[in-house]
């Protein structure tokens, strides 16, 4: 009988985190406080240190792959899939391969990109991260942000802040992990990041960009937008090297003589 106070709590405060507007939800502070004062720990919680995304464990991983933390990455996330993606260029081939897939626990909205302030979408399209945009001190286990809005969403007026994919499974426009997923991909970008790499494309699409999947949405509103994005998929998809996604009048453009 003694956990249904907490039990109770829990239920009040996740139908206040329904109603709220922001990525994460303000009023979820108050449910840490409360479970860190009863001790209480979920069971995503992970300790940073577990051995499961241990740095040595990593490289190894990496290695037989043919890969190396050192070098350049990619993030793909998919929306209806709930499915995030880290890629990581080959030594040998020097094109980019699939390193692990991580099931995205929480996201909020539905498809289609964001637009406003507290609409609660999570974008779609082409952001990065850098490590001036990673958190180790969230107060939602680690984060990083993805720099939502980027120059495309900037020319359409698009608002919003502080879009982030972090842990605590809980989200209101962010993307949001188990806090063993976050910590192993934060672990990874870290690294990446000291061996002096300046960012990581991250690319969020709506669902996997398939002619089959596009036929089957023709209908929706944001067809046009995910017409514009498919061009960035089908060239990842062919090439296994990133396409490098700008803005001109209105619409992403690629490749414009860069690639990662």
């Amino acid at each position: 009988m003694y956990f249904w106070p907490q039990i109770l709590l829990v239920t009040g405060l996740g139908f206040v985190l329904f109603l709220s507007t922001g990525c994460v939800p303000k009023d979820y502070e108050a449910l840490h406080l409360y479970l860190q004062k009863h001790e209480y720990s979920p069971p995503e919680t992970t300790s940073l240190g577990s051995s499961t995304y241990g740095i040595k464990e990593i490289k190894s991983q990496m290695t037989y792959k043919s890969m190396s933390i050192n070098n350049p990455m990619l993030i793909r996330a998919f929306k209806s899939e709930m499915k995030l993606e880290l890629w990581v260029r080959n030594n040998q081939s020097k094109k980019y391969d699939l390193f692990k897939t991580y099931n995205v626990c929480k996201k909020s909205g539905s498809l289609g990109p964001k637009k406003k302030e507290g609409d609660l979408q999570t974008p779609e399209g082409f952001y990065n991260v850098n490590q001036g945009r990673l958190n180790p001190n969230s107060k939602y286990f680690l984060s990083f942000n993805i720099g939502y809005p980027n120059e495309y969403d900037r020319s359409h007026g698009r608002t919003g802040s502080n879009l982030m994919i972090h842990g605590d499974c809980v989200s209101a426009g962010c993307l949001a992990m188990t806090n063993e997923s976050i910590s192993e991909i934060y672990t990874i970008i870290e690294e990446n990041f000291k061996s002096g790499n300046e960012s990581i494309p991250v690319n969020i699409y709506p669902f996997r960009m398939t002619s089959e999947n596009m036929a089957f949405r023709r209908l929706y509103k944001s067809y046009k937008f995910w017409k514009n994005l498919k061009q960035g998929y089908d060239f990842f998809e062919k090439h296994n090297i990133p396409a490098h996604a700008t803005a001109s009048n209105g619409r992403y453009v690629f490749n414009q003589g860069r690639y990662y």
